[in-house]
C-alpha cells in the first residue's frame, strides 16, 4: 500500500494577515534546452515578494525552495519554463494564500514539462489552486489544496488540475472543498493519482477524458461523489482504460455545491464511484461504503444531466467492457440524494430499503449485444440495479445474468522510472 496523507480529516481555518504583490508572467524559450541547462538550488526568503520574479527567472533544472510560512498573494503566479522544481517546507508548513487575490485565474498556472511541485499548501484562489497544462513529465507530490471556508459555490472549481498532460504522477496529497473536482485529470495520458485524500469537494477525485490511469490508494470521503470516471462530449481526447483499486471511498454525502449549469451539478450527493460514458474501466479491491445514493453507479451521456449539450457524431455515450470485482460494500443506496431517485427506491424496496451497491441506467449501444461490452461484475452478492432510464423507469429490475461475466484485466499505468522513483 502507498501511504497516504496523515493530515487530520478535518478542515484547517486559517487567517492570514495579507500582503500585496505585482506580479507579471511572460513565456521564456526553453525550446534550445540542453545537458548544459544551468541548475540551480535557491531559498525564496519572501515568496509573497519575490516569487514570480524568481519565476520569471528562472533556468532549466532551477529548484526553487519556498521556507515555512504564509505568503499571500494579490494575484496569480505563472511559471512557463522547463524543469523546474518548485519545493516548500510541508503541506502545512509553507501555505501560498490567495484569500485577497485581485486577479488572475489560478493560484499557480504551469506551462511548462518536466516540473516537480511538493510540500507545500495553495489556499483560497478565486479560481482553480493549481493548474498544470499541456506538460509531460508531471510530478504533484504532497501538495495541499484547500478553500478555508469549507464548501461554497463561490470556491474555485478545481484544487489539483492537471489537463492535456503526459506522464503523470499524483501522490499522498491532500484537496479539500473545490467547487467541481479536488484532484481532476483531464484529456491526459499515463497518469497514476495515489495515496491522496480528497475530502468536501463536490467531486472527489476526477479522471475525465484520459486515457491510461491507475487511481489506488486513495481517501475520498465526505464529497459529493466520492471517484468520478467520465468522458465529456466535443473534447479532443475521449477516455478509455482506467483501474480504480484498493481506495477507501466512504460517507461521500455533501450536498452538491457546484454552480449550475456545471457538469458535476448533476451528480446526486450520496455517490461512491460514477462512471460516466467511459470504456475499459476496473474497479477492485476498493472499499466502499455509507454513499446514500449507491456505492458505485454507471450511467451513460444521456442519463447525465449535462446530456443537452451537442454531442458530436463520433462520440461514444455509452460506457462499455466495465470490470467491478473483490470489493467491499457496506452500507449505501438508504438516502439518494435526489428526490425522483428516492422515490423509485421506495417503491422498489419500500420506505426502509436500500438500493443495491451498484446501479445502472441500463442505456446501452443498440448494436453491441456482445458481451466484449457487458458491464461485468464478480463481486460475491453484489447485485446491479437496471433502472431503465431509456424507458422513463418503467421496467426496473435485477437481472445478473447479464452480469456474470469477466473482462480481461487491464495492464498497470507505466510511468519513466526517474518519474515514479524521484
Amino acid at each position: 500500500m502507498h501511504p497516504s496523507s496523515t493530515r487530520p480529516q478535518t478542515f484547517i481555518f486559517l487567517s492570514c494577515m495579507v500582503l500585496g504583490s505585482v506580479l507579471a508572467a511572460c513565456s521564456p524559450d526553453t525550446s534550445t534546452m540542453s545537458d548544459s541547462a544551468t541548475s540551480a538550488s535557491d531559498v525564496v526568503s519572501d515568496p509573497s515578494a519575490d516569487l514570480q520574479l524568481r519565476f520569471l527567472e528562472a533556468a532549466p533544472g532551477d529548484v526553487i525552495t519556498l521556507p515555512a510560512g504564509v505568503f499571500n498573494f494579490e494575484r496569480s503566479l505563472t511559471l512557463n519554463v522547463d524543469n523546474i522544481t518548485l519545493r516548500g517546507a510541508g503541506m502545512d508548513e509553507t501555505i501560498l494564500s490567495f484569500k485577497d487575490q485581485i486577479t488572475g485565474g489560478e493560484g499557480l498556472l504551469v506551462n511548462a514539462s518536466h516540473f516537480t511541485i511538493e510540500d507545500l499548501a495553495i489556499e483560497d484562489s478565486r479560481g482553480d489552486a493549481l493548474k498544470i497544462a499541456r506538460g509531460d513529465h508531471i510530478v504533484i507530490r504532497r501538495v495541499r489544496t484547500e478553500w478555508t471556508n469549507g464548501p461554497d459555490t463561490s470556491n474555485g472549481a478545481y484544487g489539483i488540475y492537471p489537463v492535456q498532460t503526459q506522464h503523470t504522477l499524483i501522490e499522498d496529497s491532500v484537496a479539500i472543498a473545490a467547487s467541481d473536482a479536488g484532484i481532476y485529470v483531464g484529456q491526459s495520458q499515463n497518469v497514476i493519482v495515489r495515496g491522496n485524500r480528497a475530502e468536501y469537494n463536490v467531486a472527489g477525485i476526477e479522471i475525465e477524458n484520459t486515457i491510461g490511469a491507475d487511481v489506488y490508494d486513495n481517501v475520498a470521503i465526505n464529497n459529493t461523489g466520492g471517484i468520478l470516471i467520465f468522458n465529456m462530449p466535443n473534447l479532443p481526447v475521449e477516455g478509455h482504460t482506467t483501474r480504480v483499486y484498493n481506495n477507501r471511498v466512504h460517507q461521500n454525502n455533501t450536498d452538491n455545491f457546484a454552480p449550475p449549469g456545471t457538469a458535476v451539478a448533476s451528480v446526486p450527493a450520496g455517490s461512491g464511484i460514477i462512471i460516466n460514458s467511459n470504456d475499459k474501466v476496473e474497479i477492485f479491491d476498493n472499499d466502499l461504503g455509507h454513499n446514500k445514493t449507491a456505492n458505485i453507479l454507471i450511467s451513460s451521456y444521456f442519463s447525465a444531466g449535462y446530456s443537452e449539450r451537442e454531442m458530436a457524431e463520433a462520440f461514444d455515450p455509452y460506457p462499455e467492457t466495465i470490470f467491478i470485482y473483490n470489493n467491499t460494500f457496506t452500507e449505501g443506496g438508504a438516502a439518494p440524494g435526489r428526490p425522483e431517485l428516492d422515490m423509485l427506491r421506495q417503491a422498489l424496496f419500500g420506505a426502509d430499503g436500500s438500493f443495491p451497491d451498484i446501479i445502472w441506467d441500463g442505456v446501452t449501444h443498440p448494436e453491441r449485444a456482445d458481451m466484449a461490452y457487458a458491464i461485468c461484475v464478480d463481486n460475491g452478492s453484489a447485485e446491479v440495479l437496471n433502472i431503465d432510464a431509456a424507458n422513463g423507469n418503467a421496467n426496473p429490475h435485477v437481472d445478473m445474468s447479464m452480469h456474470t461475466c469477466q473482462h480481461n484485466k487491464l495492464a498497470a499505468v507505466e510511468l519513466p522510472a526517474g518519474l515514479i522513483n524521484e
